[in-house]
């Protein structure tokens, strides 16, 4: 099997770039799935029902969360149906809105995704290892071909997540700091890494930001409103391939897709 995670969409430009290149991707990978880490999509932080909409029209098969999760807390009417694939970091408290993973069945193979939140510089969450242990015991039997969102600040988080889960799941992909990093590698027992798959939305900017608002606010202390940027859209994300059978994963590239590689449809 062959899956692309995209990472953190920002705002409607980083919606905008889905709509068109999903469906390139889908063709010209040989894509089985998608997903899309969708937390800074709604005008770049947290998620509405309609932008959740636009994502899922987009040709994406699964959503995963991170620390902006209720932002836009009308998603919990989503996130609470229980049908829909869409989940909050496993590691948040029970008594949150929304499941602890998504479960595919594509092409007859079954599929889980999970999304995972780190602790260093982050809010407080439970224990992000214990989680991941917790959910992979409830997944024996069931899933082999199992993708892992660490949605975190440190690159230690997301290292040492990696090393937990090596050999147990097919992948661990890290997102939340919007840049993304050179290390795509196959770690021992066939778990596909990279540290941070990167931003989807406007790259002339602060994370997604126009940089004049942030650089004001940085230099002043008088807040403003970061509002989203619109230049220079990008995709960016990581493509794994998996053997079904087994759930290792046997290749990882990373993407970086500009609106004008993307051939009109």
């Amino acid at each position: 099997m062959r899956f692309l995670f995209i990472g953190d969409v920002v705002g409607s430009p980083g919606l905008a770039i889905l709509k068109s290149a999903v469906p390139y991707l889908r063709a010209s990978e040989k894509l089985d799935f998608v997903v899309v880490n969708g937390e800074n999509s709604t005008n770049g932080s947290g998620l509405s029902p309609r932008d959740y909409r636009h994502i899922r029209s987009a040709s994406v098969d699964a959503i995963t969360l991170g620390d902006h999760i209720y932002k836009k807390y009308e998603v919990t009417d989503v996130m609470r149906s229980g049908t829909e694939p869409i989940c909050k970091p496993a590691n948040f408290p029970v008594a949150s809105p929304g499941r602890d993973h998504v479960r595919l069945t594509i092409n007859g193979v079954n599929i889980a995704v999970i999304s995972l939140l780190g602790r260093t510089y982050m809010r407080p969450v439970d224990c992000p290892f214990a989680a991941a242990d917790r959910v992979l015991a409830e997944l024996a039997g069931w899933a082999k071909v199992i993708m892992v969102d660490i949605h975190a600040e440190a690159t230690a988080d997301k290292y040492l997540i990696g090393h937990h889960l090596k050999g147990r799941v097919s992948a661990v992909l890290g997102t939340h700091t919007h840049i993304q990093t050179a290390d795509e590698h196959i770690m021992t027992g066939g778990t596909a890494f990279v540290c941070d798959v990167g931003m989807t939305g406007p790259y002339a900017s602060i994370l997604g930001r126009k940089v004049e608002r942030v650089l004001a606010t940085t230099l002043s202390f008088v807040p403003t409103s970061f509002d989203v940027a619109t230049d220079d859209i990008r995709l960016a994300g990581a493509i794994v391939d998996v053997d079904a059978a087994t759930g290792k994963a046997t290749a990882v590239k990373r993407v970086m897709l500009r609106e004008a590689d993307i051939p009109k449809m």
